[in-house]
């Protein structure tokens, strides 16, 4: 009994001091992962590093190598924030009808996901591996530990994966089921999960580097699983995967009131659509308004529209398509789209603007489903790392190899290439990115100071979410966590989704005499965060997810989950 209340107290111990370094993850095998390499002294980035390995083992709907990633560094030494774009890339036997039918009409989402040719070529293991080169500590090997026992010794399947299997547990290849589903049923909540074959793939990554899965027989492997695959069967080549690079890329940083706001840039819309946000609310009080006022959600869906607006129309992949950063982010572009924005009234109709240097588009309706998922490290030295990643949809393309999940990214690309006689900024191209709204995000003080570390999962509410935790966090001062715990009022468009079961939903009456167009229903929201609070780094997850906040000594910090709202849960 003794040795039970000391393990209590040291599980839920108040959370320690700047020195000590933590991990926010969507699961708490994952955090531990993390938590276990900078006990052994690794860094930030190798602390994520694992703790994205583990994510992919024991969340294997929503990430894993198979997939891709976006890596948001801070170096406390240099004082300078960088990014790795490990987005998947088309393959380039791609063409811009790549999603077309045999009838030459373009394929419904529903019929696009399945099998080869919505898998885009991994990127997450090469992001990574850059940033271990850059600023990892421990050998590449040791980073895979935790990862290949959960999925060699097995993990007790949780509520999230035997909801993930039940509702997709159908999109899943033969091989997926024979680990996830041998009886043909999810597995019950509590039983034990073993992944031998992935545990083997990882230890052979770990041995012989990333090279091992980009070039040789893994490779060959992974080719031959996406040409063969009984639907859409793809054209993916081995050069593809050889060819493959991640790449280091400018932070996308700007001012919103007192702090520097950093995140990443293009093929992400993610950080310049929540930047756009954000400025756009400057001119108004949002810390006089609160949280509680329907005014100050109003204003929040109105900047939202506009900027998902723009998003839509003008941002892609920068390699291929010319995207109007700094005309997006001029304030005087700023200033007159907020113009529009009345704190009485909502706007009769919302259409993209037209910034310096844009080039002629026509927008199209976007395609992203909830999935990914977020973490974010900091270290006894306050390096500061936050990652999203993802395979794009629940189980991704449906197809696995080796007991991954492959990717199906290519699905965010537009379908139609070119419309009313323009070409689409996100049209999908040989060896291009697709766009995606993944924002991990790092916020300085006044002080040059990491603020808060955040991101999160759930598609394009990515955006909405992160960008509502930080006016949160920053004109509301609320803790990260209750900021990320917070209904979100999601308004890519004209209607605005007001969160089911939360406070944002009482304000519906309120928000449409307003003039909003409000529906309420479920969302699939997962969010991570990492907060310096007087000297001290304080986690925070999602209280509608499984995740936690948990130091290098593996002491959690009470996530109050209740009244929390199950819904939908973001794979």
């Amino acid at each position: 009994m003794k040795q039970l209340v000391a393990a209590l107290a040291l599980l839920f111990s108040p959370v320690p001091a700047l020195a000590q370094g933590m991990v926010s993850a969507a699961d708490p095998r994952a955090a531990a992962a993390g938590a276990e390499i900078l006990r052994a002294g690794g860094s930030a980035t190798d602390a994520a590093i694992a703790t994205m390995l583990a994510l992919g083992v024991v969340e294997p709907q929503s990430s894993g190598i198979g997939g891709g990633s976006f890596i948001l560094q801070y170096d406390a030494k240099a004082k300078r924030t960088t990014s790795i774009d490990g987005r998947e890339t088309a393959p380039m036997a791609a063409d811009p009808r790549w999603f077309y039918d045999a009838e030459g009409r373009p394929m419904s989402r529903a019929a696009a996901v399945p099998g080869g040719r919505s898998v885009g070529v991994p990127g997450a293991l090469r992001a990574m591996a850059l940033a271990h080169e850059r600023s990892g500590k421990l050998p590449w090997a040791r980073l895979f530990d935790p990862a290949i026992r959960l999925a060699r010794q097995g993990f007790q399947v949780t509520p999230r994966l035997n909801n993930s299997l039940a509702r997709f547990g159908g999109h899943i290849d033969a091989g997926l089921r024979g680990i996830f589903m041998p009886d043909g049923s999810p597995p019950a909540v509590g039983a034990t999960v073993r992944n031998p074959e992935q545990a083997a793939l990882l230890e052979r990554v770990a041995k012989l580097g990333p090279d091992s899965f980009y070039v040789g027989p893994q490779a060959q492997k992974l080719v031959a699983t996406v040409n063969g695959a009984a639907r859409n069967p793809s054209k993916m080549a081995t050069g593809d995967l050889a060819a493959y690079a991640a790449k280091e890329r400018p932070a996308l940083c700007g001012k919103y009131r007192v702090y520097t706001v950093c995140s990443m840039g293009p093929p992400s819309s993610g950080g310049i659509t929540v930047l756009m946000i954000l400025k756009q609310l400057e001119r108004f009080d949002m810390a006089r308004l609160g949280k509680d006022s329907p005014v100050a959600w109003h204003l929040f869906a109105e900047s939202s529209r506009l900027a998902y607006a723009d998003r839509d129309l003008y941002l892609g992949d920068p390699d291929y398509v010319q995207v109007p950063l700094k005309g997006l982010l001029d304030r005087r572009y700023i200033a007159a789209r907020s113009a529009l924005i009345d704190p009485a009234k909502t706007m009769s109709s919302v259409a993209a603007g037209t910034p310096a240097d844009a080039p002629p588009r026509v927008p199209v309706a976007p395609s992203e489903v909830p999935g990914t998922t977020d973490l974010a490290v900091t270290d006894g030295a306050g390096n500061v790392v936050q990652v999203t990643t993802t395979v794009e949809g629940p189980f991704g393309s449906g197809l696995s190899m080796d007991g991954i999940v492959l990717n199906n990214q290519l699905t965010d690309f537009d379908t139609v290439p070119e419309k009313n006689g323009y070409l689409v900024a996100n049209r999908l191209e040989p060896g291009k990115r697709p766009r995606s709204s993944m924002a991990p995000t790092i916020v300085y003080g006044p002080d040059g100071k990491v603020r808060i570390a955040v991101g999160a999962a759930g598609g394009s509410t990515i955006i909405a979410q992160v960008a509502k935790a930080l006016v949160g966090v920053l004109d509301w001062k609320l803790s990260a966590q209750d900021a990320i715990g917070l209904g979100l009022v999601y308004a890519p468009g004209m209607t605005a989704t007001l969160e089911k079961g939360t406070t944002v939903e009482a304000m519906a009456p309120a928000l449409q005499v307003l003039g909003e167009r409000v529906q309420v229903a479920p969302m699939g929201l997962k969010a991570n965060a990492i907060e310096r609070v007087r000297g001290r780094w304080v986690g925070a997850a999602d209280p509608r997810s499984e995740g936690v906040a948990m130091d290098q000594q593996g002491r959690m910090a009470v996530i109050q989950r209740a009244g929390a709202q199950p819904n939908r849960p973001s794979e």
